[in-house]
């Protein structure tokens, strides 16, 4: 609570100074580093504000004066280097993280968990299970394994935990007696861990017309999202699932009326948009989802449900389109390619005007996905879907062109 921060007044019972000042005094330094951890976490209730007992703390414009109520006098803290942590940064009071300078940390790649699993995290596990790397030698495609087929996560947690449940089916067995050492290959994990938790499924998934792999960002890093449309006898009507948000929805009808003003062009009937409805379902419906970046996805979706022309299954794509079919720039692009590249995507698509984010990305996840850059939505539709445009609609598309021009 408040008082945790600002300590206590010297009339209460049991009164204390506020832990900023105890840790100073622990510290026995002025000038130390803290370390606030899950600042988005503090909350508000009853018994104060924390959060604006930490503006005092963080803002470097007054907190050379702190007033501690157990010290009663001004501390300067100006000399003090604060680290707050945060999953989520919107969870943070706006003011609060006015007074901060944001750093994002996105997930780590495939081979950068193995090193971290190989360095640290594996000697951890086996020391607190009282096993040696003699005893538990551990092969690097087994860790592959762990990794990619056991979790999906941006950080190593879960990787941490499943490799901490190896070590206890092998420290059981050495017990029993069924072994004097064990190596871990991957078929001893499968015997450890059972089957696979994820199977990289993006190629089988657009097997059909109207399945397309887009990405999505979450707080705990980027994901791939399937994107399905089908279509029905109907009046024409468009119904939307999947537990989406307004955004969502506003870029799904958004693609339906930029495909029937296209209908004539992409060689669709008029009649089309008449006789059936359409239905696009995001699958996972039991996650709220929302925002832009889906909008070139599901543009995609329905022009391969329309024209039958499949999805490349390889292919993922991001960015918000506009009603003139212009293709906009989105944010989290190291997390979203990222995931992309766990999910076994060789090809993704992007908007232009984030070819600027490429330096971010990993120069190994660069080394194995190709990036396409699309400033309309024409251009990426001809490198996601197969066989696409057939060589009439090329020319209807070049007489358009030239007639805009």
């Amino acid at each position: 609570d408040e008082a945790e921060i600002r300590g206590h007044r010297r009339t209460y019972i049991g009164a204390m100074p506020g832990k900023i000042i105890q840790s100073m005094k622990r510290a026995g330094s002025k000038n130390p580093v803290f370390i606030l951890d899950e600042i988005d976490k503090v909350g508000r209730d009853w018994r104060g504000d924390p959060t604006s007992a930490m503006l005092e703390v963080l803002d470097p414009a007054q907190n050379d004066t702190f007033m501690d109520h157990y010290i009663d006098a001004p501390f300067d803290l100006s000399q003090v280097m604060f680290v707050a942590t945060a999953n989520q940064p919107e969870n943070i009071p706006r003011p609060l993280l006015d007074r901060m300078e944001m750093i994002d940390v996105p997930g780590y790649t495939t081979h950068e968990k193995a090193v971290i699993a190989r360095k640290h995290l594996l000697p951890k596990s086996l020391g607190e299970h009282g096993l040696t790397e003699e005893l538990m030698p551990v092969s690097d495609e087994a860790l592959d394994k762990i990794i990619v087929n056991y979790t999906r996560e941006a950080g190593v947690r879960n990787l941490e935990r499943r490799i901490a449940a190896v070590c206890r089916a092998v420290a059981v067995g050495l017990v029993e007696g069924k072994w004097e050492s064990k190596e871990i290959t991957p078929d001893e994990v499968v015997e450890f861990l059972g089957p696979e938790v994820h199977v990289p499924d993006a190629a089988e998934r657009t097997e059909l017309p109207g399945i397309a792999t887009g990405m999505a960002w979450t707080a705990a890093g980027g994901d791939i999202l399937f994107i399905e449309a089908t279509t029905m006898p109907g009046s024409g009507k468009l119904r939307l699932t999947g537990s989406l948000g307004d955004v969502m929805k506003e870029s799904a009808e958004l693609a339906m009326s930029y495909i029937r003003s296209k209908a004539d062009q992409y060689g669709i009937d008029e009649s089309t948009f008449k006789e059936l409805d359409f239905h696009v379902h995001v699958p996972q419906g039991a996650i709220p989802k929302d925002g832009p970046s889906a909008g070139v996805t599901m543009m995609t979706a329905l022009t391969s449900v329309l024209t039958g022309h499949r999805v490349k299954g390889v292919v993922s794509m991001s960015g918000e389109f506009t009603l003139r079919g212009m293709v906009l720039p989105v944010g989290g692009i190291k997390e979203k390619v990222l995931a992309a590249h766990r999910s076994g995507i060789t090809t993704v698509v992007l908007p232009e005007r984030n070819r600027k984010d490429l330096p971010d990305i990993p120069e190994s996840v660069r080394d194995a996905v190709e990036f396409h850059f699309a400033k309309r939505i024409d251009q990426v539709l001809e490198i996601a879907l197969e066989d696409w445009p057939p060589a009439d609609l090329k020319k209807r598309l070049q007489t358009a062109e030239m007639g805009v021009a």
